[in-house]
């Protein structure tokens, strides 16, 4: 288990998950966080866990991700400021994932986003604000 991060001013998102391994597969060997943490009330309760991610920029992104029922509604979005965003995508064609090859989108007010569903349907939404004289980016 990871040492866990010290966070200051931190919101922490509670996500629904269903399948531990299915969870794994995704937000450590895709995403890249870390498990930082794991609960579980007694042999095959569900699973409550921490992870945590970090960016090259210093940036940090911390999840909870709960088996129980009624922590959480599947099919939640939680938006995440990112910055190198293009790089961070990259990154993940990279990875080559099954299930997911995210790509980018500039909005029409001023953010660079990547949108990412989970297996849980939950979806994550990586964003930056764009330069003001910032030209279309979409991959």
């Amino acid at each position: 288990m990871a040492e866990t991060p010290l966070f200051n001013n931190c919101v922490v998102p509670v996500l629904r998950s269903f399948d531990d391994q299915r969870a794994s597969e995704f937000y450590q060997g895709f995403l890249g966080f870390v498990q930082d943490w794991t609960h579980r009330f007694g042999d095959d309760f569900p699973l409550y866990q921490q992870l945590s991610l970090r960016s090259p920029a210093g940036q940090a992104c911390v999840l909870h991700l709960s088996e129980h029922h009624g922590d959480a509604c599947p099919g939640s979005t939680v938006r995440i400021a990112w910055s190198q965003l293009q790089a961070f995508q990259q990154s993940l064609i990279a990875k080559n994932y099954r299930h997911a090859k995210p790509g980018l989108q500039s909005m029409p007010w001023g953010m660079l986003e990547m949108r990412i569903a989970d297996p849980f349907g939950n979806h994550l939404v990586f964003f930056e604000d764009l330069p003001p004289s910032s030209e279309h980016v979409a991959s």
